[in-house]
């Protein structure tokens, strides 16, 4: 009996370890852009929409986790069916792993944005995703002078070495 209390008790403790702060899944990766007649929302839940954005099953990735692609990283707002019964990976997969890949569909601007990103990367890759609970790689910003507007630090914005901004 003490056995089966020690097994219970070890896998309690590394399943709080599996499912809190950071960890890599494997995805098919969808896009999706602003279509005619869905005005600034172009989201399922109604959220208002822009680059940087993804959409999720927050059953898997939690809302306002960031999803760390090989190019950008983008936060979880959005869902929908197609995302949460993982349509794509089902539909398109060569293999196990690949059918039972999770879905993250990637928001962009412009069709056409979404449509250069979608062919110049793989539909299956392996992401890191961020809880938002993740404490580590966290800076602190302050603003320069007091009374100062502070930075924007929700911007997803990414710095190229050699290139002005």
């Amino acid at each position: 009996m003490k056995g089966l209390i020690t097994a219970v008790a070890l896998v309690l403790l590394f399943a709080c370890y599996a499912f809190a702060g950071e960890h890599s899944a494997f995805a098919r990766i969808t896009v999706y852009w602003h279509r005619e007649g869905s005005g600034e929302h172009a989201s399922w839940n109604g959220a208002r929409l822009r680059g940087g954005h993804c959409a999720v099953d927050p059953k898997k990735i939690p809302y306002a986790s960031k999803v760390v692609f090989p190019d950008a990283a983008c936060v979880a707002v959005d869902s929908g069916p197609d995302v949460v019964n993982r349509k794509a990976a089902r539909s398109c997969g060569r293999n196990a792993a690949e059918r039972n890949a999770i879905v993250i569909d990637r928001f962009f601007g412009t069709k056409q944005k979404a449509l250069a990103w979608a062919k110049a990367h793989p539909h299956f890759m392996t992401v890191q995703i961020q809880t938002p609970d993740t404490k580590h790689g966290i800076k602190v910003v302050t603003a320069e002078t007091p009374g100062s507007s502070p930075p924007n630090i929700a911007s997803n914005d990414r710095a190229e070495f050699g290139t002005p901004q």
